[in-house]
């Protein structure tokens, strides 16, 4: 064998230096660094995708919720079928046996519902009806609907106009009413509208108002 053949033999058997060996180790490091940014950047845009899904399936399922509470209305005359005070919007409700006060109600950003144990004695509803008055928001009948609230107003509709649900004067006052079954009261109004606005969220996403109105049916008899 010729010198030179040798020495080819013994350049293809050193294989890789040091600096090639470091070069290949940062171009691969590289590489799996942008790799996993791109995964990171379609994990993350999954999750928000994911997120904004169920909270659009949580507002539907408790807007549903809302227009049955109303849906169900029923005015005993034994206490406001219906009443705002900015924070707690109180309903009376008909149930197969009985009646139902629910309230909903705003805390710390914290939409929130209770329902009272349906009850069929005028002292049952009436007793409900102060007891929503005690609420700290932590009973086990409160139910957290939805968070990141900002604010929630009520507009009643009467007379042909939308109007403040606190503005409404001609209501009995819930005190007068629980006391005094067979005071008169005002007629209960045609129509509500629901005005809830959302928080923005850390990433960015905007704040929303979202509005809702809803007719009542007319009271039986």
């Amino acid at each position: 064998m010729s010198a030179r053949a040798v020495r080819g033999a013994s350049a293809r058997q050193r294989g890789f230096t040091l600096v090639e060996v470091l070069v290949a180790l940062t171009l691969m490091a590289v590489l799996a660094s942008m790799s996993w940014q791109g995964i990171a950047s379609v994990a993350d845009a999954k999750r928000a995708s994911d997120e904004r899904v169920n909270a659009s399936l949580r507002l539907g399922t408790v807007l549903a919720q809302w227009e049955q509470d109303l849906g169900q209305l029923h005015d005993s005359a034994l206490v406001p079928a219906l009443a705002f005070d900015g924070l707690t919007l109180r309903l009376v409700r008909r149930q197969a046996d009985g009646l139902q006060l629910v309230a909903w109600a705003l805390r710390e950003g914290r939409w929130t519902r209770w329902a009272s144990p349906v009850v069929s004695r005028a002292a049952g509803l009436q007793n409900a009806w102060l007891a929503s008055y005690q609420l700290l928001g932590n009973e086990p009948e409160q139910l957290m609907l939805l968070d990141h609230i900002a604010t929630w107003q009520i507009y009643f509709f009467r007379g042909n106009a939308w109007t403040n649900a606190q503005s409404s004067a001609d209501l009995v006052p819930a005190a007068a009413a629980a006391s005094a079954p067979g005071q008169p009261r005002a007629q209960l109004p045609t129509g509500v509208r629901l005005v809830v606005t959302m928080q923005g969220g850390a990433d960015g996403t905007p704040a929303r108002t979202l509005t809702r109105d809803l007719l009542l049916a007319p009271q039986l008899p």
